[in-house]
């Protein structure tokens, strides 16, 4: 077969695969159809939902849930299976997957000042999801490794600088990804107004956003062409022009109070509960254990597991918490005979309530050998596994200290170590005229002035009027 041939065959396949996009009305390629967008959707959400986990508060996830559906009856896709959950995340955020299925995180949540821009939000993530544009985004990521694979078989030139051919159309789809992102600001404000809401509720997340991520145009950020989204102020003006453009008049429902009494007691930054570090001592006060990792490495605490990595990024260390077994040394054993692990001398040294077994090994895969030690810890009916490794040619440097890890495993009994809770928004009223800074002064709390500016939307320095509702946050230093 000629290669003119493979391409004319391709480009019929393309042009068949073109759907017209049901926010826009333009032709589109889409090698992927509607029912499978929401399978898509429905088998990634119990993966998003179990590594991030969601809030544990029903009242708040059935408003979200509403003010989406509301939103998503306004769309050209009202009848996909939409989902709209909270995540349980510090991180001012939003998401969408593939086939209507939704996510805010509580970070976000804390800094809104309104229904309206919880709508403005929700509204721009069901235009990624009515516009397709995950769909788009993956079948020309398809295409183009069709298409590049094609030029590899065919060309030397282009089998030679085909990594640089990837990076480039990595960037190329940046671009794209920047376009969609605009598109989604335009769908998300169509969305609300045709449900009732304040148009400039937009405006005020754009502001938001530009506070959090340091806006303003000061040194140190990102230049705007790597992003995927435009900066915060360019999507404010964008959405100022838009809204002038289109004679969208003032007013509409920003159910601002109704808003604050929902968000009343949400716990802010990150949930000691979960686990927290002091220095390099991982405590976890809900499962009542401790674990030290080497001191100076990097370490990450996620729902499924926390870990470390080495400084110089040569080795890694990881617990998370496995299926349960007969035995410690059951498991380990179990571990050590999968293909291609080679293991040394098994030992058993647990001490009291915490039961280990550990080894060193050694694994032989496709990149190269590596080596490491693993152990199974079982304490209070559940199994951890501990391990690390790195290149076997780095072990050396690396052993002492994942070793010394793993013997730090212990259980937790300090009282005040076990009763820490989390930071939480108190919604509170300014009992006369004054500042964020004189509030901070008068009442103080976990957090400073400008954090409170942030949260509530006002410069710290400037003077309230009695009466005024904002939010504050409530609780105790770590220990």
């Amino acid at each position: 077969m000629s290669l003119r041939t493979v391409c004319s065959i391709a480009l019929v396949a393309v042009l068949a695969a073109c759907a017209v996009n049901p926010a826009t009305g333009r032709r589109e390629l889409s090698l992927i159809s509607e029912s499978q967008e929401i399978q898509m959707g429905r088998d990634a959400d119990p993966q998003v939902t179990a590594s991030i986990g969601l809030v544990e508060d029903p009242a708040l996830q059935a408003y979200v849930a509403d003010l989406g559906q509301r939103l998503a009856a306004t769309s050209e896709r009202p009848t996909l299976p939409w989902s709209f959950k909270v995540v349980d995340d510090p991180v001012v955020n939003a998401f969408a997957i593939p086939g209507g299925f939704i996510y805010v995180t509580r970070g976000i949540l804390a800094h809104f000042d309104s229904e309206a821009e919880l709508a403005g939000v929700l509204g721009h993530e069901i235009g990624h999801v009515t516009a397709r544009h995950s769909v788009s985004q993956m079948s020309r990521q398809q295409l183009q490794t069709i298409g590049l694979g094609v030029g590899m078989v065919f060309s030397e030139t282009v089998r030679d600088y085909g990594g640089l051919a990837v990076a480039g159309l990595q960037v190329m789809n940046l671009r794209y990804s920047r376009g969609d992102e605009s598109q989604s600001d335009e769908l998300g404000l169509r969305y609300i107004t045709r449900a009732g809401y304040d148009a400039d509720a937009m405006i005020g997340v754009f502001q938001m956003l530009a506070q959090v991520g340091g806006g303003g145009g000061g040194q140190g950020r990102i230049p705007e062409w790597q992003l995927t989204h435009p900066y915060p102020e360019n999507r404010e003006a964008d959405i100022r022009e838009r809204i002038a453009r289109e004679g969208i008049r003032p007013g509409g429902t920003v159910a601002r109070d109704a808003y604050l009494d929902r968000i009343d007691g949400l716990v802010y930054g990150e949930d000691p509960r979960q686990g927290f570090f002091q220095g390099a001592r991982f405590v976890h006060p809900e499962l009542e254990w401790s674990l030290t990792f080497p001191e100076g490495w990097n370490t990450v605490n996620q729902r499924a597991l926390v870990g470390a990595v080495a400084p110089d990024e040569t080795a890694i260390l990881v617990l998370e918490a496995v299926e349960d077994g007969p035995t410690t040394i059951a498991k380990l054993q179990e571990f050590l005979r999968q293909e291609g692990v080679s293991g040394g001398q098994t030992r058993e040294d647990g001490f009291g309530p915490v039961e280990r077994a550990r080894a060193t090994f050694d694994l032989t895969t496709q990149e190269g050998a590596l080596r490491g030690e693993v152990a199974f810890v079982r304490y209070q009916d559940v199994m951890y596994r501990v391990l690390g490794y790195s290149a076997a040619s780095n072990w050396s440097r690396h052993s002492s200290a994942v070793a010394s890890a793993i013997s730090s495993f212990a259980a937790v009994t300090s009282p005040a170590l076990l009763g820490v809770q989390p930071w939480r928004i108190d919604i509170a009223t300014l009992p006369s005229a004054m500042s964020l800074n004189s509030y901070a002064e008068r009442f103080p709390g976990p957090v400073d002035a400008t954090v409170l500016g942030r949260l509530n939307r006002h410069d710290s320095g400037a003077v309230l009027s009695a009466g005024t509702r904002i939010k504050r946050v409530v609780g105790q230093p770590l220990p």
